[in-house]
């Protein structure tokens, strides 16, 4: 049985993830930094494997890895690395603390996670690496600026891996929404209120299931992104084409 590890995954998109792949018949391993959501997802869903994980914790990681993994036979067929926080506000007015917090749990959780679970994909395989990047790493978003730099961070890191582990038979992956349905969407950022939120979690886990499921034309392109939603894909797409002055006068549009 094919099996997934969620982090971040008690709420929102991860866990509209593990009940999509647990719908497919999948082993399912719901983990998260908040005990009292942990407790409400094993209650609901006794099938899911739990754990409380901070993704800041590469000890933790290696873990609840292990853990999971005797569940499976030492099989990891998907580490979703879905856990994030988003905080609004101009970055001269955020305190430091907030700030380190987007980039550790943003940036470094996911590199942990990464470095933690390539033994275990290694050892399965047509085995995938996702990553959750975002539609701010487009262009770099006014307001969630330590949010957009690690979306950013995480589709470099996304591109270098897609290359380090194809010899390792691991295809790596990012997902890139837009403002979903979610608590992130509860942030005060002005492309909010511009774009409105269009997509619901149960969307993004679709695409997550789509994107450990590529076609013979996504691997022979190597394609490593997926977008969620059409605006998603027109700002994407646009932004790879039209001059960097009206790239960046429609990002200031929407963003301020």
């Amino acid at each position: 049985m094919p099996s997934i590890f969620i982090s971040g995954g008690a709420a929102g998109i991860g866990l509209a993830t593990a009940k999509r792949f647990a719908a497919e018949g999948w082993t399912v391993g719901v983990y998260d930094v908040s005990e009292e959501a942990l407790a409400a997802v094993a209650a609901e869903h006794p099938d899911f494997i739990t754990g409380v994980l901070d993704v800041r914790d590469p000890e933790q990681w290696s873990t609840r890895l292990a853990e999971f993994t005797s569940h499976t036979g030492g099989r990891l067929d998907v580490l979703d690395n879905n856990a994030g926080i988003l905080v609004a506000g101009p970055l001269a007015e955020i305190s430091p603390d907030v700030i380190k917090a987007q980039v550790d749990i943003d940036a470094l959780g996911v590199t942990f996670g990464a470095q933690a679970a390539h033994p275990y994909l290694k050892a399965t395989p047509k085995s995938h690496l996702v990553n959750i990047a975002s539609a701010s790493a487009i262009y770099g978003q006014p307001g969630i600026a330590t949010y957009s730099a690690t979306k950013f961070y995480v589709a470099g890191l996304t591109e270098a891996l897609e290359l380090e582990w194809a010899p390792d038979d691991i295809r790596v992956v990012s997902i890139w929404p837009l403002w979903a349905n979610t608590a992130l969407a509860d942030a005060d950022a002005k492309s909010i209120k511009t774009l409105g939120v269009r997509i619901t979690p149960e969307q993004v886990a679709d695409k997550v299931w789509e994107s450990v499921h590529p076609t013979a034309a996504d691997r022979a392109l190597s394609r490593t992104s997926y977008s969620v939603g059409l605006q998603t894909t027109l700002l994407g797409n646009a932004a790879k084409f039209i001059p960097n002055v009206l790239n960046r006068t429609v990002n200031k549009l929407i963003a301020q």
